[in-house]
């Protein structure tokens, strides 16, 4: 892998990172709704799970759910319905879930640190499409005459740390935002637009198709 070829895939990385998408939101809503320090258990969720979709992905099981449409069906189904059911919950949570989401508050409506990680590992896994993704994505980047495993410790790292810095990039800064949405009436708008925006996101995974 040439120096040129590198900067071209962090540009990619880049793009693929800030560009807000389900696990973005979820940042948004944790870091708002249970401060920086809890919504980042959610974030090392979420990367988690990419970790574990290139690992499958080196492993050569992309290629079989790019040939298995059971397989792709099942996955993308159940991602579906994880993102409605938090979308659900999200658009009639009650203003109080954001009045006693500073860090340090001990409210009885802020989940764990342990919760808020399965949560990010859900949301971070739900897509099928992300295994195909890497299944397709990497290969573009390593160089097939060279070894082949450092340069894909060197790429799966590279990706983990922008997208770790930009899901708790957007956690503080929605986390500074909160005391704005604590006027009366903001959080309830606040929490009918995220939980709508996780219902769009399950319904347009219900659009994606293999291949």
């Amino acid at each position: 892998m040439t120096l040129q070829t590198f900067f071209l895939y962090l540009a990619a990385v880049f793009v693929l990172t800030v560009t807000p998408g389900p696990s973005v939101l979820m940042c948004i809503t944790n870091g708002i709704h249970h401060g920086v320090r809890r919504a980042f258990a959610g974030a090392l969720g979420s990367v988690t799970a990419v970790c574990l979709i290139m690992v499958v992905s080196a492993a050569g099981l992309g290629a079989i759910l790019a040939v298995s449409e059971k397989v792709f069906l099942i996955l993308k189904w159940c991602g579906v319905a994880y993102l409605t059911y938090i979308g659900v919950r999200t658009f009639f949570s009650p203003q109080s879930t954001i009045e006693a989401g500073r860090d340090g508050d001990a409210g009885p409506t802020r989940k764990s640190r342990a919760g808020l990680f399965w949560q990010g590992f859900l949301v971070g896994g739900s897509n099928p499409k992300a295994l195909l993704f890497f299944t397709a994505f990497f290969p573009q980047f390593i160089n097939p005459h060279a070894a082949q495993l450092p340069q894909f410790l060197v790429l799966g790292a590279t990706f983990v740390c922008f997208e770790l810095f930009w899901l708790t990039f957007y956690a503080h800064f929605a986390a500074r935002v909160a005391p704005w949405l604590r006027t009366p009436g903001r959080a309830k708008m606040f929490n009918r637009v995220s939980g709508a925006t996780f219902i769009g996101a399950g319904a347009l995974l219900a659009t994606v198709k293999r291949g």
